[in-house]
Parts: structure tokens; sequence; C-alpha cells
């Protein structure tokens, strides 16, 4: 039976058999860096949540992210057509929470953001284990897509690390399960199932690093008759253990630590992808990228996040070798101080 994470002031670390019941946050004992209890207040402005969704097929790639920061609250959509390298992009930001909502039930709860005409939210049951991302944009634009990690037989990774000295970020993750729903955008009309899309999904909170930086890398198909997908990342949830893992037919295999080679000058060169242990090794070569920047003295943000494919191995400790064979995905080069 799922318990909260915080247990007598602090939270459960390491790679958890399956989701807490909710992250309740304010139970956690929060100190300053030189061991001083810190009041409720500190530890809701402290506290930072975030959610996303994302879509990857042949025809279409798509994804929405939100984000509570405390003092404002951020959504993103896009939408990605690889045929003719067109973007749909949307962008909230409201100040202090206003016209939005983020529920710490990772399993159960919806975390939205309506404002403008515009509105995105995700969706999580616990009935069926069912994620839900919709969007409906001004302009007409609407995606309705859905997947069940039950139907599929997929399991999360679910860990909590120790970030800095006195924080900890929980992360619950899944990647390459089949994908439902709509699309409707002056890209054109989709059906998911029928485009053979695939998803992936990030439910993460705590108390993160006040500055810090990541590369990430993740995909969702299918390849050679096997669904896959990856969640490999380097510089955050690193503590003791890695969140890094692929999925292949819904059975998870933990990996080792991993490395990103590529040219910070030009980040639309070729990268490189591989880990410790061996068991991946990959070549991405970019297509396009969304890219921003915010340098704002308290806050700063410098975000790219490129699409592109992947070629390579995945080679599980107790299985047979997976081919990745120009298949579409995205890397991330991202510092935050927030």
């Amino acid at each position: 039976m799922s318990q909260p994470l915080i247990h007598n002031g602090r939270p459960q670390l390491g790679v958890l058999p399956h989701p807490p019941s909710r992250v309740n946050f304010l139970d956690f004992d929060y100190r300053s860096p030189m061991g001083k209890r810190r009041a409720a207040w500190r530890k809701k402005w402290a506290f930072h949540q975030f959610q996303y969704f994302g879509v990857i097929s042949d025809q279409l790639i798509g994804g929405c992210a939100l984000a509570d920061l405390r003092w404002s609250t951020v959504g993103f959509f896009y939408l990605y057509q690889p045929s003719t390298g067109k973007r749909i992009e949307k962008r909230l930001k409201l100040p202090l929470g206003l016209a939005s909502r983020f529920s710490k039930v990772p399993d159960n709860g919806v975390c939205e953001i309506a404002a403008a005409g515009v509105r995105m939210r995700l969706e999580n049951h616990s009935a069926g284990r069912r994620k839900r991302l919709l969007v409906e944009l001004a302009d007409g634009t609407r995606m309705d897509a859905w997947f069940s990690e039950e139907q599929h037989q997929f399991n999360p990774m679910c860990i909590c690390t120790r970030a800095a000295v006195n924080g900890w970020v929980y992360a619950q993750k899944v990647a390459g399960v089949p994908c439902e729903g709509q699309v409707s955008s002056a890209l054109g009309d989709f059906d998911l199932a029928a485009i053979g899309a695939y998803a992936h999904h990030d439910w993460s909170a705590g108390f993160m690093r006040r500055e810090t930086w990541w590369n990430w890398a993740c995909t969702s198909g299918l390849a050679d008759g096997v669904a896959v997908g990856f969640n490999l990342s380097c510089g955050v949830n690193e503590t003791s253990i890695t969140e890094n893992c692929y999925w292949l037919d819904g059975q998870l295999h933990k990996v080792d630590g991993c490395f990103f080679e590529f040219d910070q000058d030009d980040v639309l060169k070729p990268w490189r992808v591989h880990s410790a242990d061996g068991q991946v090794e990959l070549s991405f070569t970019p297509a396009g990228m969304h890219g921003e920047q915010v340098n704002a003295l308290l806050v700063a943000s410098r975000f790219k996040q490129i699409f592109g494919r992947f070629n390579g191995v995945l080679t599980p400790k107790d299985g047979k070798p997976v081919q990745l064979k120009e298949f579409w995905g995205f890397v991330e080069d991202q510092y935050a101080k927030w």
C-alpha cells in the first residue's frame, strides 16, 4: 500500500517500488545549510513542481510542460511536424500561481493553467493508471492525448534523491507507452493511435537546487516490434543513484550514469549519449531546436530542446540488444536558477 513520501520529517530515498500516495512536503524537516529549521512559509516558497507529457511519432511530435515555481507558474506547449519542420508553440507565464492548480498526488490529481483563452491540463488517474493531456489554444489548436500504464503493463521509474545540502527531488517517469487521442491544428488533424504515436511522462517535485543544469535525452516508439522508451540525464537526480533507465515492452531497465558529448557552441551538430555500464550507446542528429534565454537577476534560464533522430543500440544486461534506427526524439541542454 502506498504511503506518503515524508516520514518523521524525512523523505524515502532511492528507487521506490511504487509511487507515494502524496508528496507531503510540508511535513519535511526543512533546514538552512547551517542546520536551522525553516518556517512553514519558507518551505512553501522553496518547493517546486513540474509535470511533462510528450508524444512522438514520425508524423507529429508534441508535448506540454507545466511548472509551479511559486513566484510564477509556467506552461509550455508545442507541436512539431518532422516532414515540414513547422512548429506551433505557446507559452504562458502567470505570477504567484494565479489561474492554476497543482496536485501533490502523483497518481491521482490535476495540474492545470488556464488564462487568456488558453488551457493546459494534465490529469493523472489512479483508475487504470491513466495519464491525459488536454490543450486548447485561442487559435483553435486542440490536443487531447492519453495512455494507460496498466493496460500496457508499464512500471514507472519512481526515485527520490537528495538535492544540495538541504533538499530532495521526487521524480516519477515512464516512456515508450502507446498513445491514443486526437490533434487538430494548422499542421493538420491527427489520430494519434492511427499514426503510431508513443508517449512519455514526467512528474517531479521537491526542494531542488537553487542553481542547476542538466542534459536530458528521451524517446518513445517502436523498434523491430519492441515498444521502446528511454529517460537519460546528467546533472540532476544523481545523489547516490540516477534516474537513468529505459523500457522495452514495458519492462524497466535501470542504467548507470550517462555522458552527453556535444558542441556547446553549436548544439545542432551531432551528439553522442552513452552510459558507463555499456547499456546505452547512441548518436543523435539534430533537425531543429526550441530555445529561450532569461536573465532576471534572481531567476535565470538558458533552455535548448533539440529535435532529431537517434541511432544506436540498447543492450540489456539480461536480454537481446535492440537497435534504434532513425528514431525520433530529443535532447536538452539547460541551465536554471530559480
